[in-house]
């Protein structure tokens, strides 16, 4: 007997990746479970399908920074305070060095992090909460179909009491952008490139190198071409060093509803008035993974 639940969830999160850096994503999940019948004529519950399983696997990567650590630029070290870990990941010129808890990572044994192995760490998480009569578990996560232009961010919000405050977690992001009402295919290409693969922090949390609990491979790596950001959130000091040019620096929070503000206020700042008239109206939809975000004007 077979059970399954489409949109199941949707799991928010980063990784590493030895061409593009820190990389923000978005995958919906759906789940299959093979099974006999309990006692109650159910493989399992919906209810608890919902509620349990989802739970698993929003804990396992939601909002995390996913490791490859069996990639050869990566370097983990557990700091002696034992609630924090150095990862170093050693790309050559564009290294990227971290300083977190470690809840806020999720360590995959794998060279490289893609949809067959995130699925094989979410299966043996959740195979270990199930009741015996589940004998198979089939997951499947997909990207979501979008028609138009879209983006990879990754941020941290340290004023969120939830894991949003993780400083590398992301999303994979639609944008749609109207000026004067029309839709402008083109403003929304143009930013797709802008934020291919991007880091979006605040200028508030920049940091400099000699304020940073750096690792002994990070404070041989850096050099003028990182950036640096540092903040203390509810969940412990968070730390992250990045390459500059895969990084944009925004005057504000990277909330999703500030983001929606600053593209649209930097769409306007650009636009040639004599094209579009002496104060043409600027409105961006910027999503935040699958069907939410926000709307900003200028």
């Amino acid at each position: 007997m077979q059970l399954f639940v489409n949109d199941l969830t949707v799991i928010d999160f980063s990784y590493l990746c030895p061409e593009r850096g820190i990389v923000g994503e978005s995958w919906i999940v759906d789940i299959l479970l093979d099974g006999s019948l309990n006692d109650q004529s159910m493989v399992l519950d919906f209810g608890r399908v919902k509620k349990q399983v989802k739970a698993i696997i929003d804990q396992s990567v939601d909002h995390k920074l996913l490791i490859p650590t069996e990639h050869p630029y990566t370097q983990v070290t557990p700091h002696a305070n034992e609630t924090h870990y150095w990862v170093d990941f050693m790309r050559p010129e564009r290294s990227v060095h971290l300083y977190c808890p470690s809840d806020a990572y999720a360590f995959i044994d794998a060279v490289q992090i893609d949809m067959t192995e995130t699925i094989r760490y979410l299966q043996a998480a959740i195979k270990r909460e199930l009741p015996t009569n589940v004998q198979g578990i089939t997951l499947t996560l997909r990207s979501e179909d979008i028609s138009g232009f879209y983006y990879h961010y990754t941020h941290g919000l340290k004023k969120h009491d939830g894991n949003c405050q993780r400083i590398a977690h992301g999303h994979r992001s639609a944008i749609q952008v109207f000026i004067d009402g029309m839709r402008s295919p083109a403003w929304e290409q143009r930013w797709s490139r802008r934020w291919e693969d991007i880091y979006v922090g605040t200028r508030e949390d920049l940091t400099s190198q000699e304020k940073l609990t750096l690792s002994p491979l990070a404070a041989k790596a850096i050099g003028p071409q990182h950036v640096c950001y540092s903040y203390v959130a509810e969940q412990g000091v968070f730390e992250l060093l990045l390459p500059a040019e895969e990084n944009e620096v925004m005057e504000k929070d990277t909330t999703v509803e500030c983001i929606a503000e600053y593209i649209a206020q930097e769409i306007k700042d650009s636009l040639n008035d004599s094209e579009y008239g002496s104060a043409p109206q600027v409105r961006v939809i910027a999503f935040e993974g699958v069907g939410k975000g926000a709307i900003g004007y200028a």
